[in-house]
């Protein structure tokens, strides 16, 4: 197996002990088995820009916030610094996110460390030590099904609660740990009050898990999770804990179509009377 460039350096700085072989491979990033210290730990390798499929980025990254004004500023004009400064912002993202979520009891892995473009962090195991299975690589009972659909329900509530959104939540990015499901895969979390594509990207990652669970427990799939938690949320009234139904009933009105006409012949009218020469009307 060839070491990647980014794990050799953290060879030679003693970070790492030895590279015992690769995990998976992904749009963004390359995982590896690492020891450290005794320990086997994940090295999340991100992959640079120009070798990553990764689409659409900008719309995950807005809003989040940057604290160096000087980088700010740079990255608002697209400058080559500007570029680096926001690829550099982008893969420390996860760790960040892994930090402030298992702070707010989120189970997320740990993060040991972010260096050189890697992200050191915990190796999820299930009951018997070997590394976890995804879910999509599992065949549930209906009971199973609800128990971690409620479960994951029950984690994108804390998410939300600590003003993040996963963005790309599904089956492919939860790990069925020994003791439950474990979230990963967060170098493009939202955030959720400052990116205007927040509810979107919420509303998908909600309703990823009720067509997942819902193959094995059918009833989810008539579930509105996603609908009810953004309600409180957006109304202040999402807590930890707070108890959910799974159903939202919307009030939808027919629009008035007279009022509305009404409202753009006063708008065009404003705008001519204010752009007219003096006298004119």
């Amino acid at each position: 197996m060839k070491i990647p460039k980014r794990l050799e350096s953290l060879l030679q700085d003693g970070l790492i002990d030895e590279v015992l072989g690769q995990l998976m491979s992904g749009k963004e990033s390359d995982v590896y088995l690492v020891s450290c210290h005794g320990e086997t730990r994940c090295a999340k390798v991100y992959k640079e820009i120009q070798h990553r499929s990764f689409h659409k980025q900008t719309q995950y990254t807005e809003g989040r916030k940057v604290r160096n004004s000087r980088r700010s500023r740079a990255m608002e004009k697209h400058s080559r610094f500007g570029r680096k400064e926001q690829e550099d912002v982008w893969q420390n993202a996860e760790g960040d996110a892994l930090r402030s979520l298992a702070a707010a009891g989120v189970r997320v892995p740990k993060a040991h460390g972010f260096s050189e473009g890697v992200l050191l962090m915990e190796l999820v195991v299930d009951a018997d030590g070997a590394v976890a299975p995804r879910l999509n690589d599992l065949c549930l009972s209906e009971t199973l099904a609800r128990t971690y659909h409620r479960l994951l329900i029950d984690q994108v509530v804390l998410m939300l609660c600590a003003g993040l959104i996963h963005g790309d939540l599904s089956e492919f990015n939860v790990l069925l740990a020994g003791d439950g499901p474990v979230i990963i895969d967060l170098p493009q979390v939202i955030d959720a009050a400052g990116n205007n594509n927040a509810k979107r990207f919420f509303t998908r990652d909600v309703d990823n898990l009720a067509a997942y669970f819902g193959q094995f427990a059918p009833e989810l799939l008539a579930t509105d999770f996603a609908a009810e938690i953004w309600h409180l949320y957006e109304n202040g009234d999402l807590q930890p804990g707070t108890p959910l139904t799974g159903q939202f009933a919307r009030i939808e009105k027919a629009a008035d179509d007279d009022l509305v006409m009404r409202e753009i012949e006063d708008a065009r009218a404003e705008a001519l009377a204010r752009f007219a020469p003096s006298g004119a009307l």
